[in-house]
């Protein structure tokens, strides 16, 4: 062992009649102890928020959707295969969205048709892999009235369930003998689900690509577009480019999740990183302590630091044992928040026992989930912090002069 590190850790741990010095000491290991274990919990819990929500975005709007720059878009089977076959791309499937009414018995709202594919709209929507009620292929039956499918909530504000009729109207009407009328078609409920976010659950009605053209009157084989499922959701970019590259239609492009969602995602992210400042002026505070305890270290051991260096220790030697005290408090104290850190986020992802107020978060527990990446920054910027602090109280006792420490003992 270096005689610095040994020296260090006597400061730090043996201190008779030193009780006050070694107080603020284990108070500076407290305040980074308790700056990374809060850093790293609440990083957990916006990473556990953010991710819970993208799936539950693109569980029903998919990772991309495909336009033409044309407007008007014909269903290519040709263009599905190829990206079907495409690299990373897990699935393609038509879609049309239009805006139309939905009423029951009990009255109407406005909702969001979304014309599907039963067949390959599971392999891109995984938010229809879970419904809660009914299944996706009763889209398809041709027995009785067209089937549809809702969320949860907007079936509570109609009052229906299963097996129960509904009308859609579409705006866009239809021209007859009376005059312009709008056009109105019955439908079965055949399922429910409940993704947790108010945009889908109260607002979104789902029924077969041929029932949404007839209810919005398109003729042919009418699209609003091709939406697409790939196996990474960060490189969904570059994914579509390469499948779009072999395409025929060059008028065709990509809209990705993140460029649909672009300011609630900014808006997450400034939150966290809002929240990552906060609380790294908590290791900051920690960082002061340390620079507060080493200079009164230094004041105390004016005497032993004059007989070093007339020993022959040099100024780097005493610069040494001042910073490594200090980097041992900085290592200790992110050591234990660290532990404290990760064994808060377990207790709350295991036990889930703070609860959020059901309907107005996305889900009723707080969410965690860990990054390395955060959990290593978090730590490394501790240690930095607490070693830049070391610098000026062991400056001021390398350059201490052993004949004038030495004058007055």
């Amino acid at each position: 062992m270096r005689f610095e590190f040994f020296i260090a850790l006597r400061y730090l741990f043996a201190r008779k009649g030193q009780a006050f010095i070694s107080v603020i000491s284990w108070i500076s290991v407290a305040g980074v102890a308790l700056g990374v274990a809060s850093l790293i919990v609440v990083m957990g819990v916006m990473n556990g928020f953010t991710t819970d929500l993208r799936d539950k975005l693109i569980g029903m709007s998919s990772h991309a959707v495909i336009h033409s720059r044309m407007g008007a878009m014909e269903e290519d089977r040709e263009l599905l295969r190829h990206l079907d076959a495409a690299q990373g791309v897990i699935g393609a499937t038509p879609f049309i969205q239009s805006g139309v009414l939905l009423s029951s018995h009990s009255g109407g709202t406005g909702v969001y048709l979304r014309g599907l594919d039963p067949d390959t709209a599971g392999k891109v929507l995984d938010g229809l892999k879970n419904l809660t009620s009914g299944s996706l292929d009763a889209l398809k039956s041709a027995e009785g009235l067209p089937g549809i499918i809702i969320g949860e909530a907007l079936a509570s504000r109609l009052a229906v369930h299963i097996g129960s009729r509904v009308n859609l109207m579409s705006p866009s009407g239809q021209q007859s003998s009376a005059g312009f009328s709008p056009r109105v078609k019955p439908f079965r409920v055949v399922g429910l689900f409940s993704v947790g976010l108010a945009e889908y659950d109260g607002s979104l009605a789902l029924v077969s690509l041929d029932m949404a053209r007839d209810v919005l009157g398109w003729q042919g084989r009418r699209i609003s577009g091709v939406e697409v499922a790939v196996s990474d959701v960060y490189r969904v970019e570059e994914i579509l480019d390469a499948a779009l590259e072999g395409a025929q239609d060059e008028s065709l492009y990509a809209a990705t999740w993140m460029e649909m969602n672009a300011n609630l995602y900014a808006a997450l992210k400034l939150e966290k990183a809002a929240m990552a400042v906060i609380l790294a002026l908590v290791i900051l505070v920690g960082s002061f302590s340390i620079v507060t305890a080493l200079v009164m270290l230094v004041m105390e051991k004016t005497r032993d630091i004059a007989i070093l260096m007339s020993m022959g220790a040099t100024t780097g030697a005493v610069r040494t044992i001042f910073m490594l005290q200090g980097t041992i408090i900085g290592l200790m104290g992110a050591s234990l928040g660290c532990a404290l850190g990760l064994g808060t986020c377990f207790l709350l992802k295991r036990y889930k026992f703070i609860e959020l107020p059901r309907g107005v978060y996305s889900l009723d527990y707080l969410p965690v989930l860990l990054q390395w990446s955060d959990m290593l920054l978090t730590v490394g910027c501790a240690i930095l912090l607490c070693f830049l602090a070391t610098l000026y109280p062991a400056g001021q006792a390398a350059r201490l002069e052993p004949v004038d420490a030495l004058r007055h003992e």
